[in-house]
């Protein structure tokens, strides 16, 4: 069993986590942080039935609670402070916040495995490389990503990981892509590439129409860094079976 510490555990990513890894057999949820909800029970407030795990107000509690593996989903305001903290506390990091620089010690530091990624969703990293491999035959391409109006970071690091992608897959990596971002109510995560060629357009898209579409690649990420030797991996696709040349 894992012991997994989440952080940011009511909010709208974190109360999924926290369902997610507590119905998964090889993971132990044995702590939770919220802030704004710190004394209550997991049991009440996510309805983890037979949990006994209170939130805590405090990054402490996860070493308190033994955790091997803090995930956090708290922002790009707070995701570097809790990184280091895990570090410094020999915890293995999953960082689902976007909208942050990565700080270069992360990877070469000793003590710990950290995973910082762009977009959880599997279908969104296969989104990304097949987009890489369109943008070997058509030159042409713009990025159209829409998500929720309370997202902090515009485009988005799921846009921009795909523009680098696409880029360099292309001999003039150089040329800027165009990217768009839409914000409105409604949407939860969704992202077109849409490239263009003499007398055709092709559209590749992916659609999030619930935020469970980001667990699997959660649970693949906490089980995945425990095992990994220390430093820093960067993005989901990392994990899965490796690309064919």
């Amino acid at each position: 069993m894992i012991r997994v510490g989440v952080v940011g555990a009511t909010g709208k990513m974190g109360r999924e986590v926290c369902r997610a890894v507590y119905d998964d057999p090889e993971l132990e949820l044995v702590a939770a942080v919220s802030r704004s909800a710190a004394g209550a029970p997991l049991s009440g407030l996510l309805g983890l039935e037979g949990s006994i795990v209170v939130a805590a107000g405090e990054l402490a509690a996860l070493a308190e609670a033994g955790a091997e593996v803090l995930v956090d989903f708290t922002g790009p305001a707070w995701a570097p402070e809790h990184v280091a903290w895990g570090i410094d506390h020999g915890m293995h990091v999953v960082e689902g916040s976007t909208g942050f620089e990565i700080d270069p010690a992360w990877g070469t530091q000793d003590r710990v495995s950290v995973f910082v990624a762009p977009n959880l969703a599997i279908g969104a990293v296969l989104m990304m490389r097949f987009a890489a491999e369109a943008a070997r035959y058509l030159p042409d391409v713009e990025i159209v990503e829409y998500h929720h109006p309370t997202k902090r970071d515009a485009p988005s690091g799921t846009a921009r990981a795909t523009a680098r992608r696409i880029a360099d897959a292309r001999d003039d990596g150089a040329v800027e892509i165009p990217i768009h971002s839409v914000r409105l109510p409604g949407i939860v995560a969704n992202q077109e590439v849409i490239f263009g060629g003499a007398g055709q357009t092709l559209t590749i898209r992916h659609d999030t129409t619930d935020r469970t579409a980001f667990m699997p690649g959660v649970l693949l990420a906490v089980k995945a860094v425990v095992a990994r030797p220390p430093g820093l991996v960067v993005g989901l696709g990392a994990l899965m079976e490796p690309e064919r040349p």
